[in-house]
């Protein structure tokens, strides 16, 4: 079985089990265990309709208009196998400046690190990354039967490229794979563009680096930099995209790779390569329609501004996120932490080790993040106050 974005719901997953929800919404939890004493509580979707979902990353103000009226136009072709699709390849090509050839569609990234997770790694070859990021690869190196190297973060919680160059070097023969989550899942930080270049010149140049650029469209810092000129120069980059986030269509899987087409051609018969009409279309319309990314884009650093502030004020200290989401401090284990959330009906992240004393929250509506900031003060006490970096 290979894992999915989907799949890493941990916190989404205890809120649905304490609510008591029904089989059909543990699907999307991938059977993650039951909170104890659920039997009993209510079940239906008005209680999945009353949490505060605040665990996924996901984009809280569902698709603009313009995607949905795409979407909805295209149910006349939900009987058909030879649609006409709005020609997303073509568009995404186009957006990205590079040919069709260099553009692989799946459904949801996910389903793109999968499978540039079997291209690389069958064989025993391993995938070298940092720890904690967003653990889909190495998750999915073991379902192939071989391993991960884990590198662990600076102190100030960035991703070390030094080290990651070294072992890159050192275990050459070992590695199939390097891996970079950039903005990171969960800490919501950078890698600078210059680092990227550092990594990029100085690892063999042969070695294949999949960049997961999920959450490249909230970044405002400008020490960043898309990786996807390095396909332009024809290195070996592959670079991950998805609509799952500020594009608001988490629930229905589309995703993209940006490579050379001599990775496009090697990653196609590992790939599904079956997504749905409605999605397609709703894709095409998503790139166009720039001023609604834009207006979520504001939403959400404005509300992660706030609510961080906030937390800051109340004596707890959040990591520099560039991205939908954040991680505070919390000083206890989270693990706890996640199920008296969940009994307050808000979903926040699951564990990332060894970051267990940190919360990854995503950015809500601004009711939800005002019942956030009520629940976190019933269940935590005042700090002395301290800064953040918002």
């Amino acid at each position: 079985m290979t894992v999915s974005r989907r799949s890493l719901l941990g916190g989404f997953a205890a809120t649905l089990g304490y609510l008591g929800v029904g089989p059909e919404i543990d699907l999307l939890a991938q059977n993650r265990p039951r909170v104890p004493g659920a039997a009993g509580a209510p079940r239906g979707m008005d209680d999945y309709d009353a949490i505060a979902h605040l665990s996924s990353n996901e984009n809280c103000w569902g698709p603009p208009d313009s995607v949905m009226k795409a979407m909805n136009n295209a149910w006349k072709y939900a009987n058909r196998y030879g649609y006409p699709d709005g020609n997303l390849v073509g568009e995404l090509a186009k957006h990205h400046g590079v040919k069709t050839e260099n553009i692989l569609l799946g459904a949801g990234s996910g389903e793109i690190l999968d499978v540039v997770g079997t291209t690389f790694l069958l064989g025993g070859k391993k995938v070298l990354g940092v720890e904690p990021t967003y653990s889909s690869v190495y998750q999915h190196a073991t379902s192939i039967k071989t391993t991960a190297i884990r590198l662990p973060l600076n102190k100030d919680y960035s991703q070390n490229i030094p080290a990651m160059i070294k072992a890159a070097n050192d275990r050459a023969g070992e590695i199939g794979l390097v891996y970079l989550c950039n903005p990171n899942n969960p800490t919501g930080m950078i890698i600078p563009k210059d680092e990227v270049k550092q990594l990029v010149d100085g690892i063999p140049k042969d070695m294949p680096i999949l960049v997961d650029e999920a959450y490249h469209h909230f970044v405002d810092d400008p020490r960043y930099g898309t990786s996807v000129p390095y396909v332009l120069e024809g290195r070996p980059v592959i670079i991950a995209r998805t609509f799952s986030k500020i594009a608001a269509l988490a629930g229905m899987r589309l995703g993209y790779a940006v490579a050379s087409k001599e990775y496009i051609d090697r990653m196609r018969p590992y790939s599904m390569q079956s997504i749905n009409a409605l999605v397609k279309w709703g894709g095409v319309t998503s790139l166009k329609d720039t001023a609604s990314q834009a207006e979520v884009k504001k939403k959400v650093i404005d509300l992660r501004k706030k609510t961080t502030s906030d937390l800051a004020a109340y004596g707890y200290q959040s990591l520099p996120s560039e991205t939908n989401f954040f991680m505070v401090e919390i000083g206890r284990e989270i693990q706890p932490v996640i199920q008296e959330f969940a009994a307050k009906k808000v979903a926040v992240g699951r564990p990332f080790p060894p970051m267990t004393k940190h919360m990854r929250v995503s950015i809500g509506t601004a009711e939800e993040m005002a019942r956030f900031m009520t629940a976190f003060k019933e269940i935590f006490p005042p700090k002395s106050k301290t800064n953040t970096a918002v």
